[in-house]
């Protein structure tokens, strides 16, 4: 089949906690910022509970609840990571409302943290969603910058 028959698929990927949406490359981490993991958005929380940002499958949820990767059903695979220098709280204010390996929905609760008790710690509760196998896609759009309600707003879309 000729290649300019095929069309192009788009996925779109929810914001993963309510908050202000922000340019990836204003987070105060350079492996965030340089986008060394990969390309996507950064949101500074209002809210205390992450979602699925798609259905999919939790791939990756380490014992310090800071984290989790999920793969879309379509294939994108994401990095979700609440806050900066988090891992050093060993899950102390993380909670895991599912496992992993669990089949989620969009908006489905995934983490509960306890954001005042982060940043009364002085450390930055700044979330970051990154597309970890960008290379198998042709564009990565990212929309920064505004008010998002998790489980709703689309933060990324993805082109294949």
């Amino acid at each position: 089949m000729l290649s300019f028959f095929k069309k192009n698929k788009n996925y779109k990927i929810c914001a993963a906690v309510s908050g202000k949406s922000i340019n990836i490359e204003k987070v105060n981490d350079a492996t965030f910022s340089q986008k060394l993991m990969g390309d996507g958005v950064a949101i500074i929380p209002n809210s205390n509970i992450v979602v699925a940002p798609c259905n999919g499958k939790i791939t990756v949820l380490p014992e310090s609840k800071h984290a989790f990767g999920i793969v879309s059903d379509d294939g994108v695979e994401i990095l979700v990571h609440i806050g900066i220098d988090t891992v050093s709280l060993n899950g102390d204010g993380f909670k895991n409302e599912v496992s992993q390996g669990s089949i989620v929905k969009q908006g489905d609760p995934i983490i509960s943290f306890d954001r005042e008790k982060i940043i009364s710690k002085g450390i930055d509760s700044t979330t970051m969603m990154i597309v970890l196998n960008h290379s198998e896609f042709s564009n990565i759009n990212c929309i920064a910058e505004g008010e998002v309600i998790a489980g709703q707003d689309t933060v990324i879309e993805v082109l294949k």
